[in-house]
């Protein structure tokens, strides 16, 4: 596609076609020679024959070295090519040899000097175009932010950030091009696009994705992730779910209107999705209305909650992307996505954003952009969301990470100490390579850690497919919502640092596993949990612990933070209306036997007549305190009593 339509190609084009141009101007040379060779490859270039063009036009100029639209036109050439130096140099001759003046050209190779990171020399330019412009000129605004942002990058450039890129390797990187990484949360599990030749079109490339696993040493060999979501289609731009129990990603239509086998679409590009079932995949499903449109949709991320998509909403093609914005929409109850919402002003710019990534942590969003100030063309930034729910100004990651050139598909480690990224950049191994950097203080997310494990039936020891809750202690919000893997039991669950959990896992017929992380102040850490989840089915004498039932010391009034957990009781109960419990309290060894018996009795009261008002029948509901009679860990340490001071329930009638 022509990157650009200069005056000097308006006229080539005019003189072509016998228009006014030819009618009513000369070319501004005497040389017939360099006349002929210039019509020659004019012809050339309307044909998109751009190198035996780029040949001719080199002839006329040499015919004769002063003519102004040989040169111009040569820089046009250049350009389409994508050789901006030698466009740069062809046009500066025009310009300073030629003997016809075009003063707008000097417009042109300001731009042009500043996509290739002159900016000193891109602004001298742009300060001499400022002079054939007039005072009323439309282009004045345009030209001073221009120069605003070579400036700009000039001062980027005295402060780089530390920046060593580590190439992945031949496990994951091959000959042909690779990009658009993503990764779990546990950082084990690694996928990506490649481009690779097509079997039905020869000559061609498709897209198709490549997982690989992670080893003591580095990255196993990638493997095509297979049917049934690679096609001899095109399948690029995927997203795991920080859990990796989902895929999404992007499928285009072909000139057939085609998405690949058995899929539908709704325009140019469609989102769709797919679930891990053990070592395989479910066949990729249309996300649908509203999210896919007639528009581009393209370049999705999962939220860790399990609730929410970011993604990248343009025109009907990749190139029609004036509007190229990034939207959301989250999952509801009954299964089906909201109307998309786009992103405020202050993150969509009036450039194009792409390359949308939110972290794990939930409030951390990188994306690409050429609307915010950067070093030119696409530049990665960072954005976190405050607490009053609004985003703040996005931060550019800096030189040398952002260059002149387009950055753009950067992903960030669970752990927040790398990111990843694909380059073109000399040493690689083909094309575009992935490579991973240590990630700057300033860009980092917040601190993350993990829950993983597996849920089995703690009789049979099945491995099961369980619901699981992440719910803020503080506010009662759910932060996480997901799934085991219903082949393998296999869960993962992102644990952002800086405040209290409770954990709920559930299944129909089985009564429900609950925990507590205090992920506050100095209780934060960033080893992963590891815990594999045993589900009690419904059985008589089996008991659960109500690990998230609070008081404070020495007194049985509940907690606020005690409710989120005790709802849960309610859910199981309204759920199995057969099903009679005993309450009970427990307390460690310390204090009086008589005070100890009597608080755990109030205590496993206190959690009684919460039932009772949540409209529980009383005669499905017993209560009794055991003091410090039934320990189920030392008294000897503190960690020890603290496991003793609990509450409980034991299935008496189902």
């Amino acid at each position: 596609m022509r990157t650009t339509l200069s005056l000097t190609l308006l006229l080539t084009l005019l003189t072509v076609s016998g228009g006014l141009v030819a009618q009513n101007m000369r070319l501004s040379t005497e040389s017939q020679r360099a006349e002929k060779s210039y019509y020659r490859a004019s012809e050339l270039y309307r044909n998109n024959r751009l190198d035996q063009a780029v040949e001719e036009m080199r002839k006329a100029v040499a015919y004769d070295t002063a003519f102004s639209e040989g040169w111009l036109t040569l820089g046009d050439i250049y350009t389409d090519l994508q050789n901006l130096p030698e466009a740069i140099k062809a046009y500066r001759s025009g310009m300073e040899k030629g003997r016809q003046p075009y003063p707008q050209v000097w417009l042109l190779i300001a731009n042009l000097e500043q996509k290739e990171g002159n900016y000193q020399v891109a602004i001298d330019t742009y300060n001499k175009a400022l002079k054939f412009e007039p005072a009323s000129s439309a282009k004045l605004p345009k030209i001073e932010k221009s120069i605003n942002q070579c400036e700009y990058a000039l001062e980027m450039m005295k402060h780089p950030v530390d920046f060593h890129p580590i190439n992945l390797g031949a496990s994951i990187n091959s000959p042909y091009s690779e990009y658009f990484p993503c990764i779990t949360v546990d950082g084990e599990t690694f996928l990506f696009t490649r481009r690779v030749p097509s079997e039905i079109l020869p000559g061609k490339e498709q897209e198709d994705f490549y997982i690989a696993a992670r080893s003591d040493t580095g990255w196993l060999m990638s493997r095509p992730i297979g049917e049934p979501i690679n096609t001899e289609w095109n399948e690029g731009a995927p997203t795991l779910s920080p859990d990796g129990q989902f895929l999404f990603f992007t499928a285009c239509a072909n000139m057939m209107r085609e998405y690949g086998p058995d899929r539908d679409g709704y325009g140019s590009c469609d989102l769709f999705v797919c679930r891990r079932l053990g070592n395989g995949w479910s066949d990729p499903v249309n996300i649908g209305s509203p999210i896919n449109t007639a528009n581009w949709e393209s370049q999705p991320s999962f939220s860790s909650d399990g609730q929410t998509l970011y993604f990248i909403r343009g025109g009907r093609s990749r190139q029609n992307s004036e509007d190229q914005d990034i939207y959301t929409s989250c999952l509801q109850k009954d299964g089906k996505w909201s109307t998309p919402h786009r992103l405020p002003d202050i993150i969509n710019s009036k450039g194009k954003e792409e390359s949308v990534f939110i972290h794990p942590d939930g409030h951390t969003l990188y994306f690409s952009s050429d609307g915010h100030p950067g070093m030119g063309g696409l530049d990665i930034f960072v954005s976190r969301l405050q607490p009053n729910g609004e985003w703040s100004e996005p931060e550019n990651l800096g030189y040398p990470i952002n260059t002149n050139k387009d950055e753009n598909s950067l992903l960030v480690s669970g752990d927040g100490k790398w990111g990843y990224f694909a380059s073109d950049r000399s040493g690689g191994y083909g094309k575009l390579d992935l490579y991973k950097f240590k990630l700057p203080e300033s860009a980092k997310p917040k601190q993350l850690t993990w829950l993983k494990g597996t849920v089995y039936d703690a009789k049979t020891m099945a491995k099961l497919e369980a619901r699981f809750e992440l719910i803020e202690l503080s506010n009662g919000k759910t932060v996480v919502e997901s799934y085991s893997d219903p082949s393998d039991g296999h869960f993962l669950v992102a644990l952002p640092s800086g405040t209290e959990y409770a954990l709920n896992v559930s299944k129909n017929g089985y009564l429900f596993y609950s925990d507590h992380f205090n992920l506050t102040g100095n209780a934060t850490q960033t080893d992963p949990y590891l815990r594999d989840i045993p589900l009690q089915p419904i059985v008589v004498g089996e008991t659960v612990i109500l690990r998230n039932v609070f008081f404070d010391t020495d007194s049985y009034l509940l907690k606020d933070e005690s409710k989120t957990e005790l709802l849960r009781l309610v859910d199981l109960m309204q759920s199995n209306p057969k099903l009679k419990i005993e309450l009970s309290g427990h307390t460690d060894n310390k204090g009086d036997n008589k005070h100890n018996q009597e608080l755990s009795l109030n205590r496993a009261k206190a959690v009684f007549d919460f039932m009772i008002e949540q409209k529980i029948a009383s005669d499905r509901i017993s209560y009794k305190g055991y003091g410090e009679t039934t320990p189920i860990s030392t008294n000897e340490t503190e960690e020890g009593r603290a496991l003793n001071r609990r509450t409980a329930f034991m299935v008496k009638e189902i």
